[in-house]
């Protein structure tokens, strides 16, 4: 099957939202062997909304539609795409009835408009709508399926993990079974230079790869009639692209590289410690996302200026004038004040330029040294990285937690 997505929204056309939901359903249609060949954005028009539905139904089986559900005059998706299959509108009870819950559950009055939204088109399959007051639908007619979605993700996301995906997977009767591999330390291209041959011989499973935030993607996907026999397709295929990257591939599960740190300090009861310059509190950031990381995490510096390497760290007056507060004589000494002040198992450190400003030719904008110091020995690494200042500083605190995986990997069991 062939889709298209079409975000309703004016506020889209102006730039004043980023339109997210269609990245995600995307990515979720590729998932279900669904080939999106268009996205389409349009206002709150009914004539060029109208067109676009026309346009849409002329060249794809399936058409996704997310926005102008809400109950004010300019949401007007429904009642577009209603007229345009000749359906009428019907008062639905039940959710007429679970709208009216919804403002008696925040203590608020229901107002007339929103009884619009209890209006669906005849014929249609009611999505329900657990965050909010617009519920979606699904229309089949004349070969074509249309699906409705409001606009917030918060809303959109869960209605169609709850309701749509599980409907295409029963129309199709296949299921779908996938591993994301998250790979760190290579570039993409030579990444995919590494797997080209196994990407350009797929068919069952698929091999997808895409960036990351700050890292690369490998979504390896395969179709079955049963779950076990989708799960047996990939896994050869994990294989053989595990050959090629070998520690590269930090996860095969999607897990961030976070909590694969996160896990491996409880699994040896290390406690870590951290102290920052250019990332600012990032790593900490990352590591408190982790549920139960305060077993192994207690405390964190940033450590931003000169006067707070020395002050809280012990960093000596003379490291940072002979060599600057970037290099790995700083960061060697901050990761070893670290671990005298905190007792630590493990010590991490980061120091570096994240720009736009402060880059000289001998140390330009991206320079940044990490260490990473336990009682066994010590780690400094140099990195140049290029882009913007969050750029760089996501990069950066990928790279240290990757220094600490890849040397809790290597300890003796």
């Amino acid at each position: 099957m062939n889709a298209e997505i079409i975000a309703v929204g004016t506020e889209l056309l102006m730039g004043q939202i980023t339109n997210t939901n269609a990245q995600y359903l995307s990515r979720r249609l590729a998932d279900l062997g669904i080939r999106v060949l268009y996205h389409s954005v349009v206002g709150d028009n009914p004539q060029r909304l109208s067109d676009s539905l026309a346009l849409a139904l002329s060249r794809t089986d399936v058409v996704i539609m997310t926005g102008g559900l809400g109950p004010t005059r300019d949401d007007l998706t429904k009642e577009t795409v209603a007229a345009a299959f000749g359906l009428p509108l019907i008062l639905n009870e039940e959710v007429h009835g679970q709208i009216a819950a919804f403002f008696r559950k925040i203590n608020r009055d229901m107002v007339e408009s929103n009884a619009k939204q209890a209006y669906l088109p005849a014929g249609s399959t009611i999505i329900p709508n657990r965050n909010g007051t617009a519920p979606g639908c699904i229309i089949r007619k004349d070969g074509k399926i249309v699906a409705l979605f409001p606009g917030p993700p918060k809303e959109m996301i869960p209605m169609f993990e709850d309701t749509l995906f599980p409907w295409f997977e029963q129309m199709t009767n296949q299921v779908l079974a996938s591993r994301m591999l998250r790979v760190f330390g290579i570039g993409e291209s030579m990444m995919e230079d590494k797997i080209l041959d196994l990407i350009e011989a797929q068919s069952n499973p698929t091999i997808a790869p895409y960036v990351g935030d700050g890292d690369v993607v490998v979504r390896v996907t395969a179709s079955a009639r049963t779950r076990p026999e989708a799960e047996a397709l990939l896994d050869p295929c994990v294989l053989a692209i595990g050959e090629r990257l070998g520690d590269f591939i930090y996860t095969t599960d999607g897990t961030p590289m976070e909590e694969v740190v996160g896990h491996l300090l409880m699994m040896r009861n290390l406690k870590i410690s951290v102290a920052e310059s250019c990332t600012g509190g990032l790593i900490a950031a990352k590591l408190v996302n982790v549920s139960g990381i305060s077993a192994v995490f207690e405390r964190s510096y940033v450590v931003y200026a000169d006067s707070a390497k020395k002050g809280e760290l012990g960093v000596s007056a003379t490291t940072l004038e002979r060599y600057g507060a970037v290099s790995p004589e700083t960061a060697l000494e901050m990761a070893e004040g670290l671990q005298k002040k905190t007792g630590c198992d493990v010590a991490v450190a980061v120091t570096g330029i994240a720009g736009p400003e402060g880059g000289t030719p001998g140390k330009p904008v991206g320079l940044v040294y990490v260490a990473v110091k336990m009682q066994s020995g010590v780690v400094c690494r140099e990195f140049r990285m290029n882009g913007n200042r969050e750029r760089i500083r996501t990069v950066t605190a990928l790279h240290a937690l990757d220094m600490v995986r890849r040397t809790l990997l290597a300890l003796p069991d």
